[in-house]
């Protein structure tokens, strides 16, 4: 098995250079792949605990190389990066089988917390073997990245879905609305009124009357809470 904790796949060398130092100062170990094609040939024969993946690479993208990955049974974390910001790649992405997604340019320390954050979910997925996550009436499907409410399908786009799962792995717990933001836009500028509209989104699909929320609360002048 390789030392290695967290395979970075890019094909822009200054990008490997500098996540390689970044996770060095924090004690964790790299390897590093410059193409999907010696990426896929590393993951056959070494165990990772995350894989950042580059979208656009030559020989094989970043996208090939995740379907190949979760075609063979493997599920280990894959944090996606990509020049493109909109919304439908990042739902491609997720809907392909990753598990987080940032858009380049991105700060590094984003990046890192992204990261062990994401390391630390798979640990405590794999210690449960958990394929899903419950809260109250809702279920979480993690490998289809399917959600539920009483047993119906919920309609999100891919930041709704991204946001919803953050707070029902979290639930109970208070998040202002700047933590909300740089946990799914993973952006050191926040936008207040981005995230009230994708609360309101949400609250329009989960709550019988979204304007007297029974799940997904308002704590006054802190944020938002999700009780089961």
């Amino acid at each position: 098995m390789s030392m290695e904790e967290i395979l970075i796949v890019d094909d822009e060398a200054p990008i490997r250079m500098a996540l390689k130092a970044a996770f060095r100062k924090e004690g964790i170990s790299t390897a590093e792949a410059a193409d999907g094609i010696k990426a896929l040939e590393m993951i056959k024969k070494d165990k990772y605990q995350l894989i950042i993946l580059d979208v656009m690479m030559p020989k094989k993208g970043g996208y090939e190389v995740l379907q190949e990955m979760r075609a063979s049974g493997n599920n280990t974390p894959v944090l996606m990066l990509s020049g493109k910001d909109d919304e439908m790649n990042q739902i491609l992405g997720l809907g392909y089988g990753a598990d987080s997604y940032l858009t380049k340019p991105f700060h590094t320390s984003v990046l890192i917390q992204t990261a062990k954050a994401l390391i630390r979910r798979s640990q405590i997925y794999s210690k449960d073997k958990a394929t899903e996550l419950r809260v109250g009436p809702f279920r979480m499907d993690l490998l289809k990245m399917e959600c539920y409410k009483n047993g119906e399908l919920l309609t999100f786009t891919g930041r709704e879905l991204g946001l919803f799962r953050f707070l029902l792995e979290n639930p109970g717990q208070v998040f202002s609305k700047e933590q909300l933001y740089r946990q799914i836009w993973n952006d050191a500028v926040v936008d207040d009124n981005t995230i009230t509209v994708y609360i309101k989104r949400i609250r329009a699909k989960i709550e019988t009357d979204p304007k007297q929320p029974v799940y997904l609360k308002t704590v006054r002048g802190i944020g938002y809470r999700m009780d089961a």
